[in-house]
């Protein structure tokens, strides 16, 4: 289950990567490239909006999938196996 999660935390950080990207820090970004259209085709005055609830879904996705996969990590097996218990058991007897 952990490397289906992977996955989709990679997917999910390539799409947040090109939400970033496409964005202008200066409020240009796709708007700015439709110029005076920007109010008559599509809505592309409201790209902005979309973009940023697109930014923070990502987000939110990838945060979700981080928890998610802290539930499926097991517990680490003891290092000393056998010979340890053995050993524990051999002290109980002694009693050291």
């Amino acid at each position: 289950m952990i490397p289906i999660i992977t996955i989709l935390i990679l997917l999910a950080c390539v799409i947040l990567a090109f939400f970033i990207l496409i964005q202008n820090p200066k409020g240009g970004g796709l708007t700015g490239s439709f110029g005076t259209m920007s109010s008559q085709v599509m809505g592309v005055k409201q790209s902005t909006d979309v973009m940023e609830k697109g930014t923070w879904t990502m987000i939110g996705i990838i945060g979700g999938l981080c928890i998610i996969s802290v539930l499926f990590f097991q517990k680490p097996a003891d290092i000393t196996g056998k010979a340890g218990q053995q050993k524990a058991a051999q002290a109980k007897k002694t009693g050291k």
